[in-house]
């Protein structure tokens, strides 16, 4: 069995690569290269560096993920009978899923991670941030808007067209106002880094591919983080500690106010009035919340019980959602549901 040596290329000039990569690059025999669209790859070629790029593969498949895996098996069936060199953008253990994939599936051949220096260091230095102060680092081709943590500095990657900036745009829209500030850098620490900085919204103004460009979106003040669950629990937290009204009540004397909130929304769906159905909603949301102290104050159960117990039962009772059960009519589901409750509490006429 071979070795496979999984190298980084630094985040873009060849001041950027350290030199202990370098040397061990102009010493290999060959270099397998996940991208040749590095600008190292021109100074290692200029000092004869003999390489092969999958470049060819990006063309081939329509998905990132079949492109990865289609490296990492090709470079785990060759390492079956010779030692190789790997070379990726960055550091290897930065959003490099082929990396991954070869670490997930070596299946008894060795891989070593020689190291490398990610972009993350010249893009901090770039927008002048620390990251003591908390961030996030996620992929503009994979992540979600529920990911979003709005106190933290946020670096956005592979934002390197127009197509997937417009698509990070819609999402950051879901949770920050169109106006706020966001920074576009690219080619951090390089000769042509640049930092542009405009308002979210226009921010996929792009024209061309680059391949070196992150976007850089600040934190939001408290009281703007109004899309936040975290915001209302927060805020909870303060009028808790400090109303006396809201000390004062318990399960029983806060339940005619979650009739009354549910009447209302009643009301509004049967009104088609949207905008106070959205109102009446975040009420009975409220509700919730008071309940959730007081059983908190009495040393009864958290929040974070309630939510427990919501998110184990959804994932418990939709099988067919997250497990691959086979339930395509309303009435395979209602069945499957039946005989879900009837296992959990004994009683198969619970409501669901």
């Amino acid at each position: 069995m071979g070795k496979i040596q999984i190298m980084g290329l630094g985040a873009g000039d060849l001041e950027q690569l350290p030199y202990g990569i370098y040397s061990k690059l102009l010493a290999a025999e060959f270099v397998h290269l996940r991208t040749k669209e590095h600008p190292v790859v021109e100074n290692l070629q200029a000092a004869g560096v003999r390489f092969e790029s999958f470049d060819a593969v990006y063309e081939s498949k329509d998905k990132f993920e079949d492109v990865y895996r289609q490296i990492a098996d090709y470079l785990l069936e060759k390492a079956k009978t010779q030692d190789l060199i790997y070379a990726v953008p960055g550091h290897p253990l930065v959003a490099e899923d082929s990396v991954k994939y070869l670490l997930q599936n070596q299946a008894g051949i060795e891989v070593e991670l020689v190291g490398g220096k990610s972009f993350i260091d010249d893009f901090f230095q770039a927008v002048a941030i620390d990251p003591i102060e908390g961030f996030q680092l996620l992929d503009g081709l994979t992540f979600h808007q529920d990911q979003l943590s709005l106190g933290n500095h946020l670096i956005v990657m592979q934002v390197f067209n127009e197509f997937v900036a417009s698509d990070v745009k819609l999402k950051l829209m879901e949770k920050y106002p169109d106006e706020h500030q966001v920074a576009l850098v690219d080619a951090a620490g390089t000769k042509l880094q640049k930092v542009t900085w405009c308002p979210l919204y226009e921010m996929d103004r792009l024209e061309g591919v680059h391949n070196l460009l992150s976007l850089y979106v600040p934190p939001l003040q408290t009281d703007e983080r109004t899309r936040s669950f975290e915001l209302t629990q927060a805020y909870m937290d303060a009028i808790v500690d400090k109303d006396v009204w809201v000390q004062s009540q318990t399960h029983e004397s806060l339940l005619p106010y979650l009739k009354e909130e549910c009447e209302e929304v009643a009301e509004a769906i049967q009104n088609d009035d949207i905008d106070n159905l959205i109102e009446e909603l975040g009420d009975i949301l409220l509700q919730v919340f008071y309940h959730a102290s007081f059983g908190e104050r009495e040393g009864f159960f958290t929040l974070e019980d309630i939510l427990e117990t919501l998110n184990k039962k959804m994932r418990r009772r939709h099988p067919h959602v997250f497990d691959g059960v086979k339930a395509d009519t309303i009435e395979e589901i209602d069945k499957m549901w039946q005989a879900i409750k009837a296992k959990e509490k004994g009683n198969s006429n619970e409501t669901r």
